[in-house]
């Protein structure tokens, strides 16, 4: 079986190794623009030698944004500041990934670290769209119902966000439909109660996925590598579950999606979630066999030796790092030193390096 610093490639693209900086919003743009915090906040990561940087969640719409503050890629200006973050990111030989998403009726709020509130549209804030007028919970707005016009406007954002994507060069383009943003919106049955074909019976409640799949890789070239984020269970009776996600997946892949990243939750406040450590692997492994996709795992993945085996044991293809991440920038290298891996430094740090690493190249 392959290990943690065994290389992958997917259609054109090649990864150092199955180690994957998972999209983490950072909250800190203004009109959607990347600043200098991302390109040191990724930059940091690609230094620190992780196969794959993901961006944060980048909104296709300005009301797609969780927060004022959010990334975007809704415009042809927010194309210019990702080529400096893509090409230094490529320069220290990772590969680089753009997440892009709509958030639905979970829009226009407050950032985390602020007060658990909506916005006010005299604030700068928005009204919010989603499958129906239920809110997520009080603290957020209630959304409008989205029509068809709202749908399709939606779809043609997805693909001409991916398009964007292409011109800033990223490598790997993944679609957000995960932790109940707009698109696991439509996935659920807790949240998509429409009677129209993007409802009901299952078949119609991934038919928005599905188009949005369809639109992305129409845009998205086909030498690159396209994956899809969700939530494999909703952590609730009677809401989305694993079986649906297997389902899901296998249309996924027969679409052009090249590998399924495996979340959980977010679309239900007050699910009972089992957190623990690599509490949603068996969901990633789950997709893996059953669906016969490649899978990432992430969630509470700290030690080397943890995702090593999570790699080992065939339970995904790559593992997503995220508050690991945050807390070590190098957790790459110090886990090939960990694992006895040759890990390759940057030139400029190779003073610091185990003896027999080399240069990168």
């Amino acid at each position: 079986m392959p290990h943690l610093f065994d290389s992958l490639t997917l259609r054109e693209v090649t990864l150092a190794n199955r180690i994957v900086v998972s999209p983490m919003c950072q909250y800190s743009c203004a009109n959607g623009l990347a600043s200098d915090w991302h390109l040191v906040h990724l930059g940091s990561r690609a230094v620190g030698g992780a196969g794959l940087v993901f961006t944060e969640a980048a909104a296709v719409t300005p009301g797609g944004r969780i927060s004022p503050q959010d990334l975007g890629i809704w415009d042809d200006e927010h194309v210019e500041v990702f080529q400096r973050i893509v090409a230094f990111v490529k320069a220290q030989g990772s590969a680089v990934g753009i997440q892009i998403a709509h958030a639905g009726r979970k829009a226009s709020m407050r950032r985390p670290w602020e007060e658990l509130a909506s916005i006010s549209e005299s604030h700068g804030g928005w009204q919010p769209i989603g499958p129906t007028t239920d809110s997520f919970a009080a603290e957020y707005k209630t959304p409008r119902a989205m029509n068809r016009s709202d749908i399709a406007e939606v779809i043609d954002a997805f693909g001409r966000a991916a398009a964007r994507a292409r011109t800033a060069g990223f490598d790997v383009l993944e679609i957000h439909a995960a932790h109940g943003y707009l698109l696991h919106e439509f996935l659920s049955p807790l949240s998509n109660t429409r009677t129209d074909p993007y409802g009901g019976r299952f078949e119609s409640r991934i038919r928005l996925v599905l188009d949005v799949v369809d639109a992305v890789r129409g845009e998205w070239p086909e030498r690159l590598p396209l994956f899809v984020r969700i939530s494999a269970t909703d952590w609730t009776p009677d809401g989305w579950d694993i079986e649906q996600s297997v389902a899901l997946a296998k249309q996924l892949r027969s679409r052009g999606v090249d590998l399924v990243d495996c979340s959980s939750g977010g679309n239900v406040p007050g699910a009972a979630i089992p957190v623990g450590p690599g509490y949603q692997v068996p969901l990633s492994a789950r997709i893996r066999r059953e669906a016969q996709v490649p899978t990432g795992a992430v969630g509470l993945i700290t030690t080397p030796s943890q995702a090593d085996q999570v790699v080992r044991n065939g339970d995904a293809d790559c593992v997503l790092l995220a508050r690991e991440l945050l807390r070590d920038p190098y957790w790459p290298l110090h886990a090939a030193r960990d694992l006895g891996i040759a890990a390759t430094w940057p030139a400029q740090y190779l003073r610091a390096a185990p003896a027999g690493s080399l240069p990168r190249s």
